[in-house]
Formats: structure tokens, C-alpha cells, sequence
């Protein structure tokens, strides 16, 4: 069924007063972009009721301003209109590593769907320090893909598969030949890969991922297959700042983390990503067995963010209870308390 066919995150007598929403989880609702490259899969797959075509990201968790999400509850109000508002919702860790963007309401990071129905451009982000001073005072871009499914075959580019220079980058961009010296790496479903500042790298045709980044926009592609954009003309390379962000060392091929479930009545979890931006970890629920639900307590340390990968559930905090479906993401404010889920289900969890 399609979200306008769903039951309401809370109804009737059980719909929240604004202090239990301040410490109650809170189902958003995404911003979209339609990406020359995107597919269908997340209208198809996730219930995604967005008016675009093709659907190539939803913004599930953003205060960025070029893709906020908003409230599910009350859809006239952004997520960032809110934290702004009540900035101790986001915790006390990242109050302190990053007071100024906290005091605004603006989140330490931002959460995506991508659906890669062809290949992405060959990008690369600035670091922070980069990014202050080039472009406005904004953040550089680290990020997290888990790949919540892909195609037989379907591989991304990560780094160059020999040393390079920045004569033999502008050359091999110039003649279309730059994918030679690229390094291809093999995906498949469940995978996780973190991609620094710095690398050179593409999502591959045939990936559906969660990205969980910083919260920045700042992409520089370094080609782009010659495709045409929405104008008519061939988008727009970014050669000459890439070049001066680039890694363009020869890049080891990335390994999957070494992962360890840690076993809890109702569900299991392991730690995905952990730098200093965030940190992830996947929780496996099923609760189909057992009489109580699964629960993990929150701190005033950090938000957390739920995101649905797969299955369904109830969520339950301070007395309110909220279904959830594949493809949902909700917004746990710092200190909530106790969280109950119930279901079968695959959720990441992002805090920082």
C-alpha cells in the first residue's frame, strides 16, 4: 500500500501534546530530488508518494536548506523550524561540538535514500577545512553507504587504481578515458563503506543505499559520462576544485568492517560506522516469540535517528505508540527515554 493508504504515525485521542513530542520519537517526512540517474525504487519499494520523476534521493533526516524534511504530524513544520526552536532535543554532545549550527536547530548530519538506477557522476567532497574557507564557511562532506540492496554485478568506484597526477587527470577527463584508471570495487546487500573527504568515488547503476553523511551539499564532479541535464546541455564538471581536494595516490581497496552481533532479547545489533562525525549500527529486530518488546534506553548525550530498512513494526515511548513500514525514519530526540519496538524489522541507528 502506498503511504497515503497507511494509518497515521498517531491518531485520534493518542495524537501528541508539543511536550510529549520534545521527548518522543517523530516520523518525518522526506525531501526529493529527481537526479538525472535515479530510478523508481524508492516510490516502488518504500512507499515514497513524492511527485518526482525519476525519484532519485529522498532527504529523510535533513535541516539542510536544500532539502529539509518536515514532521509527519504537522507537515506545515520543518524538522529544523523545530530544533531550532528547542536546540537541547539534539544533546549534549553535539551542543559542544558544534554550538553555533546546534543554537540554529541545524543536525550534524544528514540522512539519504539513493536509488542508483545508473551509474552516479565521479565526485569527490572537501574536507571541512576546505569547505570554511572555499565555500562560505559551509561543511565538507564525509559519509556512510549501507547497501540495503544491490544488482548481481553492481560495483562503485572508489579511488584510482594507480598513482595519478593532476596533468593526468585533466587529460584522461579530456580524451573520456578517466574510467580506466579507476578503481571498481564489487557490492552487495548489507555492505558497508565509508568514504572519507578526499577519495575519488561513484555509486554504481543497480545500488539502493542509505547514505548517512555530513550535513553538506558540496559535491565536485569530476565526470559525468557526457550525460545531458535537464537544460539540454552536458552537466557541469567541477575539474579544478576536485583536483585540489583529490586523493590521487594509488587507493587500497576498501574492506568490510569487521562486525559483531551482540545479542539482546527481542533483537540483535552491531556497530556499522563509528567516526567523528557519527556513528551507526544496525539493529535486527524480531519480536514475533517473546512477550515483551525489545527496548534500548537514550541519553541526554546525543539524538538518535531510526531508519527502516526492511519489515515493520510499532514503536513505543512515553506511552505513545507508532507503527512503522519499510522505508520510515524517525527523529528520537535526545533524552527520551526508554524506547520499546516491536516487530520484524531492520532498523539503523544514527547519533552522534
Amino acid at each position: 500500500a502506498g503511504r497515503k493508504d497507511r494509518e497515521p504515525a498517531v491518531s485520534g485521542a493518542n495524537r501528541t501534546t508539543e511536550s510529549q513530542m520534545l521527548r518522543s520519537p517523530i516520523r518525518l517526512l522526506p525531501a526529493g530530488k529527481d537526479y538525472i540517474w535515479g530510478g523508481r525504487r524508492l516510490k516502488d519499494d518504500f512507499s515514497k508518494d513524492l511527485p518526482l520523476s525519476p525519484l532519485a534521493e529522498t532527504w529523510e533526516c535533513s535541516t539542510h536548506p536544500d532539502g529539509p524534511s518536515r514532521l509527519a504530524e504537522h507537515p506545515e513544520m520543518t524538522l529544523h523550524e523545530l530544533l531550532r526552536e528547542h536546540p537541547e532535543m539534539l544533546g549534549s554532545h553535539p551542543a559542544k561540538s558544534m554550538p553555533e549550527a546546534v543554537k540554529n536547530g541545524e543536525l550534524p548530519v544528514l540522512i539519504k535514500f539513493i536509488d542508483a538506477a545508473s551509474d552516479l557522476s565521479v565526485q569527490v567532497h572537501p574536507d571541512d577545512d576546505y569547505a570554511r574557507e572555499h565555500e562560505n564557511g559551509q561543511l565538507g562532506k564525509s559519509e556512510m553507504w549501507y547497501v540495503v540492496d544491490a544488482a548481481p554485478g553492481t560495483s562503485l568506484v572508489y579511488g584510482f587504481c594507480h598513482t595519478m597526477d593532476a596533468e593526468k587527470v585533466r587529460e584522461a577527463v579530456r580524451k573520456g578515458e578517466l574510467e580506466k584508471s579507476l578503481q571498481h570495487v564489487p557490492v552487495q546487500k548489507d555492505d558497508v563503506f565509508f568514504i572519507p573527504a578526499g577519495p575519488v568515488h561513484a555509486i554504481g547503476a543497480g545500488s539502493l543505499m542509505v547514505e548517512v553523511q555530513e550535513s553538506s551539499n558540496l559535491t565536485y564532479r569530476l565526470y559525468d559520462y557526457h550525460r545531458i541535464g535537464k537544460d539540454g546541455k552536458e552537466r557541469p564538471l567541477h575539474l579544478e576544485k576536485a583536483l585540489q581536494v583529490a586523493d590521487l595516490t594509488a587507493a587500497d581497496s576498501p574492506r568490510q568492517p569487521m562486525r559483531v552481533l551482540n545479542y539482546r532479547p527481542g533483537f540483535a545489533s552491531e556497530f556499522l560506522c563509528r567516526c567523528r562525525y557519527f556513528e551507526v549500527r544496525r539493529l535486527i529486530l524480531n519480536t514475533q516469540r517473546i512477550r515483551t518488546m525489545a527496548s534500548f534506553q537514550t541519553d541526554d548525550t546525543s539524538f538518535h535517528v531510526l531508519i527502516c530498512t526492511d519489515g515493520c513494526g510499532v514503536l513505543s515511548c512515553n506511552r505513545l505508540s507508532m507503527p512503522f513500514f519499510r522505508g520510515d525514519t524517525f527523529f528520537v530526540p535526545a533524552d527520551s527515554g526508554r524506547i520499546c519496538i516491536h516487530g520484524i524489522a531492520t532498523l539503523l541507528d544514527v547519533n552522534c
